[in-house]
């Protein structure tokens, strides 16, 4: 790997000959712009606004524009002796916690190779030192025009130093979070909490970039004069109306996918049932309920004796008569009634 950056590491009176190199690269497809026309390539060229010409690399250079519009000039030298004694080191100010640094400070990474063979102890030394002390160090260095903040941490055999945002750099996030109040329930933390446990871990080293592979599907298929692959139908989910029913069927899925490995219990937080229990209860209680009384009806009916039967039956014949001979004396009661008005 073609290193970017020549220097050393300072380390107390400690000083270490090192080059850096990039640790990570990038895959993502890139695109010429082109005319739609006739595909010729779309180039943006350089050109003197005071001349109107196109100009060379070579004529170009750096320069500062103040508030008035006025270009001041800044040569490579000028800024190669910057009183700054970060510019071709990487100096360490401070050892601590791995967990002070904020994630979100988190820049690109770099390897850092140590410089020759008289560089191969002190750079050791550091090595073993970050291990055993479980830290990382704080540094400042110089890079691209910029003294820009970094972190050194152990990776394997390897130290690595990743770049670091400054604090005034990372914005706060005012305005960002919900400005309503929302109440979450023990049963929905249960259900997210089973959700995350039935999806588990993941080997990052199994996760591959799909957008990429299926432009380049795209790209191949066009090259050969083929019909592009179509696009999967979109999924039924709609909106989500039912937090509770999205979260179980979500828990669900999750385990078919898996094939009902690595499936976990929705956990009781505060004594009472989970979920998706109370849920069978109510379901088993209703409908079981009503078939039992139905049965126990038709087993009694079933079951009386032909003696039971006739008195029900008289029963319920003598029950209809009072009610007819009711029905008869009301009517009578409201003319008697009427004629004691009248009078």
């Amino acid at each position: 790997m073609r290193s970017i950056w020549n220097g050393a590491i300072s380390f107390g009176l400690v000083s270490i000959p090192i080059k850096l190199v990039n640790a990570t690269e990038s895959h993502a497809v890139s695109f010429r712009q082109v005319h739609t026309e006739d595909n010729g390539r779309i180039r943006y060229r350089k050109v003197c606004e005071l001349e109107d010409r196109e100009v060379t690399q070579s004529e170009i250079g750096k320069a500062y524009e103040g508030a008035d519009g006025e270009m001041i000039p800044i040569t490579e030298d000028d800024l190669s002796h910057l009183p700054l004694p970060t510019a071709r080191t990487i100096e360490i100010v401070a050892f601590v916690p791995a967990d002070r640094i904020d994630p979100l400070q988190m820049d690109a990474a770099y390897y850092i190779a140590a410089a020759g063979a008289p560089a191969a102890k002190p750079y050791t030394l550091l090595r073993e030192a970050l291990k055993r002390s479980n830290k990382v160090a704080i540094a400042k260095f110089a890079l691209r025009g910029r003294e820009r903040l970094g972190m050194l941490r152990v990776v394997g055999d390897v130290i690595v130093l990743h770049g670091l945002l400054w604090p005034d750099e990372v914005r706060a996030p005012e305005g960002v979070a919900p400005d309503v109040d929302v109440t979450v329930r023990d049963q929905e933390l249960d259900l997210a909490d089973a959700l995350m446990d039935t999806l588990g871990e993941v080997d990052l080293a199994d996760l591959h970039d799909e957008y990429r592979e299926a432009v380049e599907e795209v790209i191949a298929a066009k090259a050969a004069g083929e019909t592009p692959p179509e696009a999967p139908a979109p999924s039924d989910g709609g909106k989500v109306l039912d937090l509770m029913a999205a979260l179980e069927r979500s828990v669900r899925e999750a385990r078919e996918s898996r094939g009902g490995e690595g499936e976990a219990e929705v956990r009781d937080l505060h004594g009472r049932g989970t979920p998706k229990e109370t849920g069978a209860r109510k379901s088993t209680s209703k409908t079981p309920a009503k078939k039992t009384a139905s049965a126990r009806k038709s087993t009694s009916k079933a079951g009386e004796p032909k003696g039971a039967a006739k008195k029900t039956a008289s029963k319920s014949t003598s029950k209809a008569t009072e009610k007819k001979a009711a029905a008869k004396k009301t009517p009578a009661k409201k003319k008697a009634a009427a004629g004691k008005r009248s009078a």
